[in-house]
């Protein structure tokens, strides 16, 4: 009934992968040898039950270390970062926060390295 071009189109979750993508893109220009060897993806929900050895659960993402000739893995949870935003605006900024965190996390550095607006 609607075409793809038409703003109906556009899922919840579709537009939440366009802020992630466009965030990983803005983020790999200034970082670009943090950002490519790391896999990003989105899942709805955390598992229900942590890791015994995570030391805190972080219910909106998850940075994985690479090991084992794995590459490093970042996993944003969507629903969770929905309901805490009040609009698509403070939806962008969670995206951005989380993200720069795990980037931060997974290299041993500050997230205000990474981004300087982090946090803001």
């Amino acid at each position: 009934m609607f075409g793809t071009r038409i703003p109906r189109y556009r899922t919840r979750s579709g537009m939440f992968d366009d802020m992630v993508i466009a965030q990983i893109k803005r983020l790999s220009q200034a970082w670009p040898n943090y950002v490519r060897p790391v896999q990003f993806a989105v899942e709805d929900v955390p598992p229900s039950a942590p890791a015994p050895w995570e030391e805190r659960a972080r219910p909106c993402s998850h940075a994985f270390p690479g090991s084992h000739g794995m590459a490093p893995r970042v996993v944003l949870y969507r629903l969770p970062l929905q309901t805490a935003a009040r609009d698509r605006v403070e939806l962008q900024y969670a995206i951005r926060d989380e993200l720069v965190d795990c980037i931060a996390q997974l290299y041993g550095r500050r997230p205000d390295e990474i981004d300087p607006d982090w946090g803001r």
